[in-house]
């Protein structure tokens, strides 16, 4: 293998994963000296990039255990079909972007097939939270974890995973939600009597959409109720728009919110909320970065509610993971309630102690993440030191034998 081709499969299950993966190619682009050629499962990202997707990713991005039940031949089915593939085209690198239910059981039969191979796992898995065990097993298919959290890589050297390095998140270094904050910096508060603006997220699985919707229209109609008119926003992408508008279709007229799409919608919205209402996940951590004041919360299905005693995490927001402090409120499952959701959107649409509390949390959070370079260039080249070591030390066997 010369510096000419580098091929390099990718697997990304999610909308999050393949942003990153893009940054990253985008940045391998900029260093390796010859041609990058992509092979895998990616979206518009690794795609503008010059993947040709083996298979539309949407479909692995499912969530709940009952969800999993119910496609598992589907997914058992594309496993095969994406290992396959990939020792097929014999890359010299693989790069796997989170999803880590798909992800690495194609890496283990890719790993069986060519042993060699070069493994990078951008996005650590949540073994703080649980399944530690998980942390040795990849020591068997993954040569190096690029991690998004600061406190990642002692996670995973105390538990005996994988060398990992904290490469940055790349929200810190986005160049729309930097813009956003400081327009937010710029605007005022809405003076007493004037209407607020509440951002809604439910989520962006048909399953979070569908569980969440019906107590977001209560809290939005309770909220109106104590405090007069509300604008309510809700972003949403194209492959929900429909779910969305169909069961907001039911809400009274003066609680409608706009819906959209696109990324120019979502973060006007951004700039002009007060506070937000949104499902836990990565979203927590965009509004926590662009200064949105929020409540965090979520509802799983029955299988994932019986096994939640196993989770040893103490919360589920990112931003408290990182400040290692409760900076966002977060209910679940039964506690998600209109009354806890319209108090808090109250008190953080305002000029309140809570709301000055979190914005300094926000901004700590905002610390912890801050690094010397972004995240996809640190990654591309610790992907490029581990592929050249690696061939560096398979090329001196073979010569010693």
């Amino acid at each position: 293998m010369t510096d000419s081709v580098l091929k390099l499969a990718v697997i990304a299950g999610e909308v999050s994963g393949d942003l990153l993966g893009a940054d990253l190619v985008r940045a391998l682009k900029q260093q390796y000296p010859g041609h990058v050629e992509l092979v895998g499962v990616g979206g518009d990202g690794l795609i503008a990039e010059g993947l040709v997707s083996l298979f539309d990713y949407s479909e692995l991005s499912i969530m709940g255990f009952t969800q999993v039940l119910k496609k598992l031949p589907q997914m058992i089915a594309r496993i095969k079909e994406t290992a396959n593939a990939i020792i097929a085209a014999k890359p010299d690198v693989l790069l796997i972007i989170d999803s880590p239910d798909f992800t690495h059981r194609v890496t283990k039969r890719v790993r069986k097939a060519l042993p060699q191979l070069p493994v990078i796992n951008y996005v650590c898995p949540s073994v703080w939270a649980w399944k530690e065990y998980r942390a040795t097993a990849m020591l068997s298919y993954v040569d190096h974890v690029l991690a998004l959290l600061p406190f990642e890589p002692e996670t995973m050297r105390r538990l005996g995973g994988p060398p990992t390095t904290f490469v940055g998140h790349r929200l810190s270094v986005d160049a729309d939600l930097l813009e956003v904050r400081a327009k937010r910096a710029a605007r005022p508060l809405p003076g007493l009597g004037e209407p607020r603006t509440i951002l809604l997220l439910p989520g962006s699985r048909s399953t979070e959409i569908t569980r969440l919707m019906e107590p977001f229209r209560d809290a939005a109609q309770a909220f109106v109720e104590r405090n007069g008119p509300t604008r309510f926003v809700l972003p949403t992408v194209p492959r929900q728009e429909s779910l969305i508008r169909g069961l907001a279709a039911s809400w009274p007229d003066h609680i409608r919110p706009q819906i959209d799409m696109g990324s120019a919608f979502k973060w006007q919205a951004f700039a002009e909320a007060d506070a937000a209402i949104a499902a836990s996940g990565t979203v927590i951590l965009e509004l926590a970065l662009a200064h949105v004041p929020v409540v965090s919360v979520y509802k799983t299905d029955w299988i994932f509610t019986m096994l939640s005693r196993r989770i040893k995490t103490w919360t589920g927001a990112l931003p408290n993971l990182i400040a290692d402090y409760a900076v966002v409120p977060e209910y679940i499952n039964e506690v998600v309630r209109a009354g806890s959701m319209l108090r808090w959107a109250e008190r953080l649409s305002s000029d309140t102690l809570q709301r000055q509390a979190m914005l300094e949390g926000f901004a700590l959070v905002q610390e912890r993440l801050r690094t010397e370079r972004p995240p996809g260039e640190v990654g591309a080249e610790i992907l490029l030191s581990v592929y050249r070591s690696k061939i560096g030390a398979v090329g001196t066997l073979a010569h010693n034998i």
